[in-house]
């Protein structure tokens, strides 16, 4: 059944003999949860990249995209690189590709200490991947969810801000969700197009 889909444990799975990637991540949880979304083994590479100091996460992934590429010695394979924030609208969108670093720092429960007491509280999560092609070009798939921070961390699933995001479309955060999470995050909704561009591509070939 190469090159289409069939349906295993409730999710689309595409044969991993027709799509392959090289997914870069220090973020184990992460790869795990892209490769659920995307129905097919991702081939891991840890690796240190250096960043763009820059709030949109579209430079950010474009950018380690590009160094990931040459860092694995330009692979056939395509080479995907995510980034992904919060955008806070009380804070004009900080921290966006800053994230990682705020969390670090501060954590849930600091991130939410630093928002006014009854103050505006909608916030997007916002993802971007970053294929680098085997010829060097790199596509870049952006995703938004807009939702708003919870009062106090919630939930005991998922990695990053998930306690304290609660999308939109419903009212758990999505560390409450556990994996149904991944029926329309942020990164699902990016994840999937990326998906989608690598079968046409294979199917190109």
């Amino acid at each position: 059944m190469h090159g289409r889909d069939c349906i295993i444990k409730n999710r689309p799975y595409v044969d991993s003999y027709a799509v392959r990637a090289i997914f870069v991540t220090t973020n184990e949880h992460k790869r795990r949860e892209v490769q659920e979304i995307l129905g097919f083994d991702l081939e891991r590479a840890d690796l240190a990249l250096p960043e763009i100091q820059a709030i949109d996460p579209a430079e950010v992934a474009a950018e380690k995209a590009r160094a990931a590429r040459e860092a694995l010695g330009r692979p056939e394979l395509p080479v995907l690189v995510e980034d992904s924030g919060l955008m806070v609208d009380a804070w004009d969108g900080f921290p966006g590709a800053f994230t990682k670093w705020l969390m670090q720092s501060v954590g849930n429960e600091g991130l939410l200490r630093m928002l006014a007491e009854g103050g505006d509280r909608s916030a997007t999560a916002v993802c971007v991947v970053a294929l680098a092609e085997a010829d060097g070009t790199v596509r870049t798939f952006r995703s938004e969810v807009p939702g708003s921070l919870a009062e106090s961390p919630r939930g005991a699933g998922g990695f990053g801000y998930d306690p304290v995001f609660i999308p939109g479309w419903s009212s758990m955060t999505y560390a409450e969700m556990g994996e149904d999470k991944n029926a329309d995050s942020h990164r699902a909704r990016a994840f999937r197009t990326v998906r989608e561009w690598l079968r046409g591509a294979q199917n190109r070939v």
